[in-house]
């Protein structure tokens, strides 16, 4: 019985957070700001959070949304994507001198400035995954509690940041306008047989080769393969991507539920000035990339900015940016964390 309730008090609890991220989605996009229903489901979900009010996200719930915008990510992959894809080695030997530098300022920051001890201020301040940073951090002695608040609010502020911040300096080449709506009915099953097919087989291909974010880049490896080919393409309806928008949004934003609101106001104060210098760092290297390469400030910007693979993935799509260019060094950047960060922790000290 008790069991019974429990489960219900959950389920509760995750409609009424869905419902309060759906309608900060809905006010941000009646007033029109880049990624509505993401950023919006975050600010909602934060502030609720911050006030105490009782949200929460189930872990079941996240794994299939992400997989759905997996899919979405990969339908954006083409032929002829990767014409081009010798001029990638610059910025990609450029990603590991970004990381060694945010990855130095971001420990000092939290070092000297947060007065975190060094485990907690080391993986703290390393731009990887959430999860991996946090597992590293644990096992090494950090403040798990402390590591995954300052990451989430790493993420939530550079999502919420970058699409301004690239709009600005993007030379004029990209749009904040959303891509035409796509209605349920024009989806068909055959469409919606290959969706299903990307899902699944990706998300059991993610889970057997161990993909860091294993249900965001299955699924997107699955339908960028199908759409590279031309064996599909189809196209997610309008509705369900926004829904998924909203699910990750409040993800994001629930993280917080359990700290209080001194520690979550703390955090996001350290966080501004982190997150801050990591900006700033992004916006020099994407400049200097982009002097010797020739490739869009832009491009290079959501590529190198330090936020999550699923979210800076999403910014791309919305910003009608080089898709594949900011998915690839991203992956590229969280696995360079994940080798280098335990190898190098003893002698950072």
């Amino acid at each position: 019985m008790k069991s019974l309730v429990g489960t219900l008090k959950t389920v509760a609890s995750f409609v009424f957070t869905i419902m309060l991220a759906a309608i900060g989605g809905y006010l941000m996009w009646r007033v029109q700001l880049p990624l509505p229903w993401l950023l919006g489901a975050m600010f909602a979900t934060s502030l609720a959070a911050l006030f105490r009010v009782p949200i929460s996200v189930p872990r079941f719930a996240r794994p299939p949304m992400t997989a759905l915008i997996g899919a979405l990510i990969g339908s954006a992959f083409h032929v002829g994507m990767f014409d081009h894809w010798a001029e990638w080695s610059i910025p990609l030997l450029g990603l590991f001198a970004f990381i060694a530098v945010a990855g130095c300022v971001s420990y000092l920051y939290f070092r000297h400035v947060a007065g975190f001890d060094h485990a907690t201020a080391y993986f703290a301040g390393m731009p990887g995954g959430v999860i991996e940073m946090v597992m590293l951090g644990a096992e090494r002695g950090g403040d798990e509690k402390m590591i995954a608040l300052v990451h989430s609010a790493r993420i939530f502020l550079v999502v919420f940041s970058i699409p301004f911040v690239v709009s600005v300096f993007s030379e004029g080449n990209i749009s904040l306008g959303t891509k035409p709506y796509i209605p349920f009915a024009s989806i068909d099953l055959i469409d919606l047989g290959w969706f299903t097919a990307s899902v699944l087989a990706g998300y059991a291909l993610g889970i057997l080769l161990r993909l860091p974010a294993r249900y965001l880049l299955g699924p997107m490896a699955v339908s960028a393969l199908l759409h590279y080919f031309s064996i599909t393409e189809f196209a997610l309806p309008t509705a369900a991507i926004a829904f998924a928008q909203v699910i990750i949004g409040a993800a994001i934003g629930s993280r917080f539920a359990n700290a209080s609101p001194r520690t979550i106001l703390r955090v996001m104060l350290l966080s501004v000035g982190s997150t801050a210098l990591l900006l700033v760092i992004t916006l020099l290297f994407a400049v200097s990339i982009s002097y010797l390469s020739g490739l869009p400030i832009s491009a290079l910007a959501l590529a190198y900015s330090p936020g999550g693979i699923a979210e800076m993935s999403l910014v791309a799509v919305a910003l009608h940016v080089d898709v594949p260019f900011v998915v690839f060094h991203h992956i590229a950047r969280v696995l360079i964390v994940i080798a280098g960060a335990t190898a190098l922790f003893r002698f950072v000290k």
